[in-house]
């Protein structure tokens, strides 16, 4: 009880949802830099795209009300996606393998990889429930995204950062290592899916994602990533009890 007062309280206080709120973003755009980084297919990423991100950093860092921190965040995601097809494998010998990405689409997606970026990150935002549930929080009063009656406010805060490190990094692996072909979706009115065998895989690829260990940089100690989201959580906690200065967001390098 004594979590979600406070967790309720900050979410009626306009200046600490937009400090929780910038962080989380910032973040986010500091991971999406990392995954293009360290999953480039050509060369080395353009330093004016490495340099772009670092621009949409400090524009997110000036941002005084949400709307201009949203601004910040589309300026940075179209960025990302914009580049987002080159850490995709390309086949010298069967291009009916390849996935062709122009641009990110939703409701509904149009074509296979924005249908998989879609189900991970409906994936994630149940994992990010779950883990929201058990410490304690109500996953339906966020600080960011605005309240809405179904909608896991908190759990897609929360998300944010990890949307590269866990959602997209899944559906690379599973374009990349052939564990998803383009033959695993169907294409209906205007939307693509994925087929039931298909959605089978791609879970394992996922499930396979969280239980992936990393080294948390305020910790030093190596726990999977399905850890770290709990961890994230309590120190969520912590910081809108008072116990921490601030919250600490997790970037990798």
């Amino acid at each position: 009880m004594e979590l979600r007062t406070a967790q309720y309280r900050a979410s009626f206080d306009p200046q600490k949802c937009l400090r929780l709120a910038r962080g989380l973003v910032i973040a986010k755009i500091q991971n999406q830099r990392t995954l293009l980084r360290r999953n480039w297919k050509r060369d080395t990423p353009p330093e004016d795209l490495m340099d772009g991100f670092l621009q949409d950093i400090r524009r997110t860092q000036r941002a005084t009300n949400l709307g201009e921190l949203l601004g910040a965040e589309g300026q940075g995601a179209a960025r990302y996606f914009g580049a987002f097809a080159a850490m995709l494998s390309r086949s010298d010998h069967d291009p009916t393998l390849d996935f062709d990405f122009q641009t990110r689409n939703r409701r509904p997606p149009t074509d296979p990889v924005n249908a998989l970026l879609s189900y991970a990150y409906s994936l994630l935002t149940r994992t990010w429930t779950v883990a929201l549930t058990a410490v304690g929080f109500d996953c339906y009063r966020g600080f960011y995204h605005q309240p809405r009656y179904g909608r896991p406010a908190l759990s897609l805060d929360m998300m944010e950062p990890f949307r590269p490190l866990i959602a997209d990094s899944s559906v690379i692996q599973a374009i990349n290592n052939g564990e998803v072909r383009p033959s695993d979706f169907i294409s209906a009115g205007g939307s693509v899916n994925l087929t039931d065998d298909g959605r089978k895989r791609f879970i394992g690829t996922f499930e396979r994602r969280l239980g992936q260990e990393v080294t948390h940089p305020e910790f030093g100690y190596k726990l999977s990533y399905r850890r770290l989201l709990e961890l994230q959580a309590r120190l969520l906690g912590r910081y809108l009890l008072g116990e921490l200065p601030e919250y600490p967001n997790f970037t990798t390098r």
